[in-house]
Order: structure tokens, then sequence, then C-alpha cells
């Protein structure tokens, strides 16, 4: 009778050899800086657009049909012609999508929460920020693919900048400013709801108002005394002054220094409370 000789101790001393050269072949790996981290996790923002597409369609298609629905069903009775409300409406929906778009910065981290892929980034050892900066600097190429895409399809329509394209690019630049300084708001709002759906519901909630009571739409002037006065003061009135402005080639120093004072402001607010929050949560 034959018997298979037992090969097992020849093969730990192989696999223990193995395991001492993938563990110790070489130096520890450098740590990576606070910017190669946060750069790591904007890309990996983009991977999510790569892979999922579908996600651009609310950067894409929703700013294209505000700008229909407003040009062509309401143009005609406020200004007299689609053409002139145009050249007026244009900047304020840059304005308008752009901020729109920063309410998905706080879906985004409260989703990574909720499905615990947040504590995982907190086990790596990095700069411990890095994930939030990150995808919010990933946030931004969504911000100007929207803008981008505004311009373009306001252009094929009629709507010509009398500064050129460096009106557009600088009033598109003060735009992205801004949204990734309200992104921050968002983002504090993301770690304080309890779902994705809650974030988004209470994100449009309160982008709405804002938005809908200021000069996107309509000359302040035409308003009654209090509500105008209430519109004149609007953080998203002044920006969309400043965009108007800029593409016109009248620059407004004060409505650009007053929008980018906000975008700061809300910055140095909700940076270092979202931060706080996100390490505890």
């Amino acid at each position: 009778m034959t018997t298979t000789p037992n090969t097992q101790p020849h093969r730990e001393p192989r696999l223990e050899e193995g395991l001492r050269k993938a563990l110790a072949s070489g130096p520890r790996p450098r740590r990576a800086s606070a910017l190669q981290a946060a750069l790591a996790f904007g890309w990996r923002g983009m991977l999510k657009v790569k892979h999922v597409p579908e996600q651009l369609l609310d950067v894409t298609i929703t700013p294209v049909m505000f700008v229909l629905l407003f040009t062509y069903l309401f143009g005609g009775a406020i200004e007299g012609s689609t053409k002139e409300y145009l050249q007026y409406i244009l900047p304020g929906m840059l304005v308008m999508s752009v901020l729109f778009t920063t309410v998905y910065s706080g879906v985004s981290i409260n989703t990574d929460l909720t499905k615990g892929v947040v504590d995982r980034f907190r086990s790596l050892p990095l700069w411990q920020p890095a994930s939030l900066v990150g995808a919010l600097l990933g946030d931004t190429v969504r911000y100007v693919i929207a803008g981008t895409v505004l311009m373009a399809v306001g252009y094929v329509l009629g709507y010509r900048a009398e500064a050129g394209l460096g009106g557009v690019l600088a009033a598109l630049a003060l735009v992205v400013i801004f949204a990734f300084g309200l992104s921050w708001v968002f983002t504090t709002m993301g770690l304080l709801m309890r779902s994705p759906n809650a974030v988004m519901n209470a994100g449009f909630m309160s982008i709405f108002p804002l938005t809908f009571v200021s000069n996107v739409f309509v000359d302040p002037s035409t308003l009654p005394g209090v509500l105008e006065a209430v519109v004149n003061v609007n953080p998203i009135s002044i920006l969309a002054d400043a965009s108007r402005g800029l593409m016109a080639g009248d620059l407004a120093g004060s409505d650009i220094l007053i929008s980018l004072g906000t975008a700061a402001l809300l910055t140095l607010v909700f940076a270092p409370l979202t931060t706080r929050m996100y390490r505890r949560a």
C-alpha cells in the first residue's frame, strides 16, 4: 500500500519566507502630504463620475431646462422680448445653476457617512480633513461643467457678452469661488442629517427661497418696496450683479468684493465646524 508524502512541512518555510519578503522588503512608504491626500480624494470624486456618468445629468440637463423655460415662457411677459430677457437672465441663471449643485456636496458626504466609508478614511494615516477638502475640490469640476454647459446653451440661443470670453471666464470663476464657500454649509448639513434624501430636501428647501427672492429673474426696481430692500441685500443678488457686470464689461468692484468676502466668511465659519463634526461623527 502506497502513501502520499506529507508536503506540509516543506510548504510552511516557503510561505513564511514569502511573507517576510512582502512585509519587510523595503523602506516604509513616505506619508502623503495634505495636498497630495486632498488631490487623491478629489480624483476619487472624478472617478465616481467616470463610472456613473448619470451623475452629470443634474448639472447639464437641469440648467438647460431652466434657461429654456424662463426665457421663452416668461421672457416676453417680463421684458417684452425674449432676446433682451436672455441678456438679463443668463448671468443670473449661471449663479442659480451652480449654487443648486452645491447641495450635492452634503448629499455625498452623508452617503459616505451612512455607508461606513468615512470610518475607513479616518483609519488611514493621513491629514484627516483631506477627504472633505478633496471632495469639495472634486465638486468644483461639477460647478465648472454646469457653468460651461449653461453659457454654451446661452450662446446658441443668442446671448452675447460685451466683455467677451474674458468676462465670461471671470464671472464663472467668481461663481465657482462663491459655490466652494457655500458647499461647506451643505457639508455641515450632511453631517447633521440622517439620510441623503433628508440632506437633499433640506438643502433645496433652504436654497430655493434665497434664489427666487433675488434679482436672478427680475429687476428689483419692479418689486414692492420691502421686497426690493430684501432682494438688494441678498448675497445671491449681489453675486448675480457682479456676474452681470463682469460679462458686460462694467466692473462693479463692490459687488465682487462682497461676493468674495461672503465666500471667505462661509469657509471660515463652516469649514472648521464641518471638520470638527467629521472627526466626531
